[in-house]
């Protein structure tokens, strides 16, 4: 059986999905992990970490629907996702989204060592990705440094 371009496109549109949705959960426990904070604190997390995220999934979602609509393709809407309970606390909370994060970065890897991107996507779609993926390389390290001094 042949792997047609049209089954290609489809699986990359799958990954982003999964990709969005990853930071979809990241993005939801950071705001949770915000309203637990002080307001000094909570600026600092907005500026360290929230910004990151938030710009990932605006370009990660830019880029699944450019790449849909550039091919033709049919697009899913996306839910708001859930999180932990805010009880669990801020540290877990941002360790979720840290978590979550690096799922994306894991997800769209993956996608990347397949060579679809290159064999049925497009170089827009490609730079995407890799915007996507510098986003979340960030986060790690942006999260020791905060959850290093987070409570002091």
């Amino acid at each position: 059986m042949s792997y047609t371009n049209q089954e290609g496109r489809e699986d990359i549109l799958e990954a982003l999905v999964d990709a969005i949705d990853a930071l979809s959960r990241s993005l939801a426990a950071l705001g949770e992990a915000y309203e637990l904070l002080d307001e000094a604190t909570a600026d600092r997390l907005e500026e360290a970490l929230f910004q990151p995220v938030q710009g990932a999934f605006g370009r990660a979602k830019r880029t699944y629907t450019g790449f849909a609509e550039r091919h033709e393709l049919t697009t899913a809407p996306f839910a708001p996702a859930d999180t932990r309970s805010p009880a669990s606390g801020a540290r877990a909370l941002i360790e979720d989204a840290v978590a979550a994060a690096a799922e994306t970065d894991m997800v769209l890897g993956e996608l990347q060592d397949t060579m679809l991107p290159v064999e049925v996507g497009d170089a827009e779609l490609r730079e995407g990705l890799s915007a996507v993926r510098r986003a979340v390389g960030e986060v790690p390290a942006r999260s020791r440094d905060f959850l290093r001094i987070l409570g002091r």
